[in-house]
């Protein structure tokens, strides 16, 4: 038996890796997605899996208008560099992705030309994922499917409710495997699904390394980025970083926070910044002009090389969303090693906030509890310090190592001759069928 400690990149070949196959996969998302590119990078590094990212728009790329934020974006990260990729043609192209926005076409005949042996999707509700696990079909191909939904993600009517079962049901007869992504979603696929389906866990990640490099890196010049920022030295800073939109509550966030003022026009004893951009700043900047406090600052939208300074300068990070099917900044901060506060409507809180032991999780809506955690924090650095230290290391069981061992399992489910289980550098935890947590 070979140890895993053994391993590393500059090792030979284990024989019995050599009598495995090569597993050939077509993958279908909608557009490069910065949290994406990181992971197709990695398993382009993977010898015996060769893949081909199929993207139905570049907008991203050419950089377009963020709905949500309300300005223009264009990422300061490469998104189409180590990794083979292809943009499907396509026509109805816009600064916005819908149902069949864009339109695109020649997927049969890409799959019959790449001779692909599986086809993976991201997504079941766009008309191009639904016309590669067609295409996949009828060529006799396998298909994998990963999406982000939970049962909590949407409230629908009791007619709706009957119509998605259905549709449900003759996506399941068309899916070979699924990946999950966390808890709530391995609960969503059972229940659609039912318990017989190929089910292995592929965790929503993101590029830990990089995030915790560069909150390492920005820890030496902390005081500076807070002086740069007019900010106080020794105060805690509460953090948010999110599109400024309805669905986020941050709203909540700014009222559980002016009820830590000791008194009318009275600054509580910490900073609360709020990063990003959206339909709903200016009715946040009008109640914070209103209350009289001078300590809720906005910062506008920072792009994402940006980001891990302030996670390290922050003391606390709240997301109160509705309708987050995960929250993958989340992981970013915890990178960090900072307590998170999020609503039970945030997909990731049952599999990275455990309440009372790197953060907390409230009831969406909430107010007095966000402003009871809040307080707690702020006047509690120990507590603090001890919840921030329990995020570093759960957020360790979140990594690309464990979504490159599920998306290996997946294949080996469906590709005959592929192993599954072959041992490279980066696997030190297997997914298993039905496993919970990585």
């Amino acid at each position: 038996m070979i140890e895993l400690s053994a391993l590393n990149r500059s090792t030979s070949v284990p024989e019995e890796r050599q009598q495995g196959r090569t597993a050939r996969v077509a993958y279908f998302v909608s557009h490069p997605i910065q949290y994406q590119v990181p992971l197709l990078r990695r398993i382009a590094t993977e010898p015996d899996i060769e893949m081909t990212t199929f993207f139905s728009s570049d907008l991203s790329v050419r950089g377009y208008r963020d709905a949500g934020f309300g300005v223009e974006v264009k990422w300061d990260v490469p998104l189409l560099e180590g990794y083979k990729s292809e943009f499907l043609p396509r026509a109805r192209e816009a600064d916005t992705l819908g149902f069949a926005r864009p339109l695109n076409w020649g997927i049969m005949k890409r799959l019959q030309q790449g001779r692909f042996d599986v086809v993976w999707v991201f997504g079941y509700n766009r008309l191009v994922n639904l016309h590669a696990i067609a295409a996949a079909n009828l060529l006799r191909l396998p298909v994998i499917l990963r999406a982000e939904p939970h049962l909590h993600s949407h409230t629908r009517s009791t007619t709706k409710l009957l119509v998605k079962s259905m549709l449900m049901q003759v996506l399941k007869c068309s899916v070979d495997c699924l990946l999950s992504i966390g808890d709530a979603n391995d609960l969503y696929w059972k229940h659609y699904f039912g318990q017989d389906i190929p089910m292995y866990r592929m965790p929503y990640a993101v590029d830990n390394d990089f995030f915790r490099e560069r909150a390492l890196q920005a820890a030496p010049h902390r005081e500076e980025l807070r002086r740069s920022l007019g900010l106080e030295s020794g105060r805690p800073i509460v953090l948010y970083a999110s599109k400024l939109q309805s669905r986020k509550r941050c709203i909540d966030l700014v009222e559980a926070f002016i009820r830590l003022s000791p008194g009318p026009g009275i600054d509580p004893p910490a900073y609360l910044l709020i990063v990003g951009d959206g339909e709903e700043r200016a009715s946040l900047e009008a109640r914070v002009r209103d209350s009289g406090l001078s300590n809720i600052r906005f910062l506008g939208f920072r792009n994402q090389t940006e980001l891990p300074a302030l996670y390290d300068l922050c003391d606390a990070f709240v997301l109160p969303s509705y309708n987050e099917t995960w929250g993958l900044i989340v992981n970013e901060v915890m990178n960090a090693g900072r307590a998170i506060i999020v609503t039970d409507q945030v997909g990731c809180h049952y599999d990275l906030v455990r309440d009372g032991v790197n953060g907390f999780v409230i009831p969406l809506m909430d107010v007095a509890a966000l402003s009871d955690r809040l307080r707690r924090l702020i006047e509690d650095p120990s507590l603090r310090a001890a919840m921030g230290e329990n995020s570093l290391r759960i957020i360790q069981q979140y990594s690309f190592r464990q979504d490159i061992a599920g998306l290996r399992q997946a294949i080996g489910q469906v590709v005959p001759g592929f192993r599954s289980l072959a041992i490279t550098s980066t696997i030190a935890t297997l997914a298993t069928p039905g496993v919970v947590r990585a």
